[in-house]
């Protein structure tokens, strides 16, 4: 009985406490004692060091303007459905027109298909073509493979809340709708924490709170473009003084009561602050003598210079993965996320401007991997994209509605890249995977997609069954895109 007592009291202290010190947005910040107790410091080489990086497209991106098939049978129902009367039309130029799709060769050939790009992404396409970048075709939540007839029929499982932003953005995260707790970025933090000496640095986030990067044990950690973000008052001047920081200190981590509440609170807030001094101290600079700060993008819409706040996100990133040696990790998981991609209306000009600032990003990230601290870490690093949903292939006269299947990009110097994986699905209306409007059946599913990334990551199979629950149910659970 004690210890069932002892049991429930650490997890409410890993929660309660947390909320007390930073608040309830400010809870991955704090440290997670039974992480760090949990932690061995295995050392391991340098080259063993391995990073992913989840990019969250946030209000489901149009997978149909993203990556589109080009053979004149494809290109002439793709035209016929997208293209609508007036200045709105999303359909896009053919290839070789002004402001045409980007055609790209991949190494694999699907019968009778050719394939481009959305103008927007042009340095994407320098990727894919340098063999960096790679297309993943018509990936989605699925439960077990499906037909067409199975999910009209309701015959077999299917994720529960389809079509719905908040439930399917934790559904592609953490395989539940809204409401989970854990994601499969987190849990494989969980299982792999013991190659870091500092296992509070195993996920982190530079787009504030994600499920995604949450596990069972293991906490996210945010970061922003100023670095770690300290807890307020514990430096600078407080009320006009520039000491009371010290005696703040003293009081929430002293913990010199008795009462066990009180000491554990002390403990976890002690080890934030200084978790927050080591980051503060590894992460590399941002600009000169660090990592190099972006350029501007250009607006595909205007022709204007402007800040790219992705770009940013994956600034930090690398400052944070440059000093890896210092926080003493062989693995880690990020999230970073670009939002505004519910294009019910205004697509061609809002998604235009979208991929713009991705590609800009990915290109910059790529580069600045290519020679951080001296050393190329790009085939250290993968980062992949994810997204709510995919739309309908039908337009709703200036835009798309929601839908399920979507295609996606997996980027790094350990991609088995210029190439598309999967069965590229039909150009077309009332097809095999035409769950209605265009919206696509998966071909792929996110247990798969991840799957893979979590096996190069390092993860056993046994591993990789636990993290993603559905995969027993698929028979090829390595795609083949890593390395």
């Amino acid at each position: 009985m004690t210890k069932k007592i002892n049991a429930s009291r650490r997890e409410f202290l890993r929660a309660a406490s947390l909320m007390s010190v930073v608040g309830a947005s400010g809870a991955p910040f704090a440290l997670n004692l039974m992480t760090m107790a949990a932690a061995s410091a295995q050392t391991a080489p340098q080259s063993d060091y391995k990073a992913i990086v989840c990019l969250f497209f946030s209000g489901g991106n149009d997978h149909a303007n993203t990556v589109l098939a080009t053979d004149p049978t494809s290109w002439s129902t793709y035209q016929s459905v997208r293209t609508t009367s007036g200045a709105d039309s999303i359909a896009l130029p053919a290839p070789g027109a002004a402001g045409g799709v980007l055609p790209i060769v991949p190494t694999t050939a699907q019968a009778g298909r050719e394939f481009a790009l959305h103008p927007s992404l042009g340095p994407l396409k320098d990727l894919f073509d340098a063999g960096r970048a790679a297309v993943i075709a018509n990936v989605g939540p699925l439960i077990v493979p499906a037909t067409l007839a199975q999910y009209k029929a309701g015959s077999v499982p299917l994720p529960p809340k389809l079509f719905s932003h908040n439930d399917q953005q934790s559904l592609w995260q953490s395989y539940k709708p809204e409401g989970a707790s854990f994601g499969w970025g987190g849990r494989m933090g969980d299982l792999l924490a013991s190659m870091n000496s500092n296992a509070i640095f195993t996920s982190v986030s530079a787009s504030g709170n994600a499920v995604f990067l949450s596990g069972k044990t293991i906490n996210q950690y945010q970061v922003s473009s100023a670095g770690a973000v300290p807890i307020g008052g514990l430096s600078g001047s407080l009320f006009g003084s520039t000491t009371a920081g010290n005696p703040l200190a003293a009081i929430i981590s002293g913990g010199g009561n008795a009462n066990l509440f009180e000491k554990d609170h002390a403990a976890i807030v002690k080890r934030s602050i200084d978790a927050q001094a080591i980051l503060a101290t590894a992460m590399l600079p941002a600009g000169t003598g660090g990592v190099a700060n972006p350029t501007q993008y250009t607006n595909p819409n205007t022709g204007a210079l402007a800040n790219n706040s992705l770009a940013t996100q994956l600034q930090t990133v690398a400052r944070v993965i440059g000093g890896r040696a210092a926080l003493g990790v062989k693995r880690q998981v990020f999230f970073v996320s670009i939002g505004s991609f519910d294009t019910h209306d205004n697509q061609r000009v809002n998604q235009g401007d979208l991929l713009a600032r991705v590609a800009h990003a990915l290109s910059y990230f790529d580069t600045t991997l290519s020679t951080l601290g001296g050393s190329d870490l790009r085939p250290s690093v993968t980062l992949f994209t994810a997204s709510d949903f995919g739309r309908t292939f039908t337009s709703n006269g200036d835009g798309t509605d929601h839908g399920w299947g979507s295609h996606h990009f997996v980027a790094g110097g350990a991609v088995k890249g210029k190439d598309i994986y999967g069965t590229f699905p039909v150009t077309a209306l009332g097809h095999a995977q035409d769950v209605g409007s265009g919206s696509l059946l998966p071909g792929i599913s996110v247990d798969q997609y991840g799957g893979t990334l979590a096996r190069w990551f390092g993860l056993s199979d046994a591993q990789i069954g636990d993290v993603f629950p559905n995969i027993a149910n698929f028979t090829k659970r390595d795609l083949g895109f890593m390395g």
